[in-house]
């Protein structure tokens, strides 16, 4: 073999060699405290990953360990973050953005919108390896204002043939509330929809809004009511329906010092607060009404989950949601919110949300407790997607 062949062959090979672990899809974890989400902890046990899937999750050591080994040292293992609405696109950005979601723990993200063929190119980039990132669900948009009946039918007809199965937000006009054309083309969206297999999400960020499209059979709902406060007898409903909703209970709580350090508050888009707030009601009762409502729709039994909507620092965006959560939720409920009730949000219960045998292994070692206080969740450490390990930060 001429030396040029033999050396060109030997540089394959050694390539080859040191991305085999990133491929790699089978792994142990060891030494961790399991947050597992079902209600469920393991003081200290082990996780076995197997082509991408968990196989055990048991107390002390495996019996059989698989792959690549990591000892937790004691770190707590909890499933990986799911965003189920943020605002994300392919762009020049895409990058930087992808590794700040994964490095705050977050392992899928469902798109909130946009241009759906941005959405399919960003996804390519991670799945084919161009870009480290999340698992991303693209989704595509509509607007309710620009369409007819037969018009939405035939955008979700579109958006079928690229092989979307959700649509971004659809907006109802809040206050007063949904005009009869807007609901008689929701109503053409939904009927579409069904026939070819896309779930709808709606924005309705009131109470009428709201009723309107459980009244009309939305399965999806990406935000809960900012501008008034929801009734018990509206929550029951909502619960018995089936629809599932988002909460975003950070929209009207004022940020300090992520887009500057000088104490002031401000919006979760840097404008101040409150006359910064999109369709503010008032001086800042949306706070208020999110943080409430979402209580008091988690308690009527509404599969209630976790997403940032703004397109604002992963990091930033965590922590502002978890801070507000925490002022009417036990971690413990937001371990559900965050976990199993996202995933059955955007369908993948049965894939994501908890640490359980046959699930896929999206696993985030944090450096505290979470079940402790929110902030642990802020302090990731090792991230895993589907058995590969995309952040180690130890």
């Amino acid at each position: 073999m001429p030396r040029h062949v033999l050396l060109t062959t030997l540089a394959l090979c050694l390539a080859s060699v040191g991305v085999a672990p990133l491929a790699a899809q089978d792994l142990t974890i060891t030494n961790a405290h399991i947050v597992v989400g079902n209600g469920t902890v393991i003081e200290r046990g082990s996780i076995v990953v197997r082509g991408g899937k968990i196989v055990s999750v048991a107390a002390g050591a495996p019996s059989a360990k698989s792959g690549q080994t990591i000892d937790a040292k004691g770190m707590s293992a909890i499933a990986g973050f799911i965003d189920a609405h943020k605002h994300i696109n392919t762009g020049p950005d895409e990058k930087a953005q992808m590794q700040r979601l994964l490095e705050a723990g977050y392992t899928t993200v469902l798109s909130g919108g946009g241009p759906a063929e941005g959405n399919i190119t960003l996804r390519d980039h991670i799945e084919q390896g161009l870009i480290n990132g999340p698992r991303i669900i693209p989704s595509g948009s509509l607007r309710l204002a620009n369409q007819t009946p037969e018009s939405a039918r035939e955008e979700i007809r579109k958006l079928a043939a690229l092989g979307i199965k959700y649509t971004g937000e659809i907006a109802l006009t809040p206050v007063p509330g949904p005009s009869d054309k807007e609901l008689e083309t929701l109503r053409a969206v939904l009927d579409e929809a069904k026939k070819v297999g896309i779930l709808v999400q709606v924005h309705a960020v009131s109470s009428p809004a709201m009723m309107a499209a459980v009244n009309l059979g939305v399965p999806l709902l990406v935000h809960i009511p900012n501008k008034d406060w929801v009734r018990k007898a509206d929550a029951d409903k909502l619960a018995a329906s089936g629809t599932k909703a988002l909460m975003t209970i950070g929209f009207g709580a004022p940020v300090f010092g992520v887009f500057a350090n000088d104490n002031k508050p401000r919006f979760r888009d840097g404008k101040d607060w409150p006359q910064g707030i999109v369709d503010g009601v008032g001086i800042g009762e949306e706070a208020g009404y999110m943080i409430v409502n979402a209580r008091t729709l988690f308690d009527a039994g509404v599969i209630l989950g976790y997403c940032t909507d703004t397109s604002y620092d992963a990091v930033a965006g965590l922590e502002h949601e978890l801070k507000s959560m925490n002022v009417v939720f036990s971690m413990q409920d937001m371990v559900k919110i965050m976990g199993p009730n996202t995933a059955s949000y955007i369908q993948m219960q049965g894939e994501l949300g908890t640490l359980e045998a046959g699930k896929l292994a999206d696993i985030v070692l944090l450096a505290g407790d979470p079940l402790e206080g929110y902030w642990n969740w802020l302090k990731a450490k090792v991230v895993v997607k589907g058995g590969k390990v995309v952040v180690d930060k130890r």
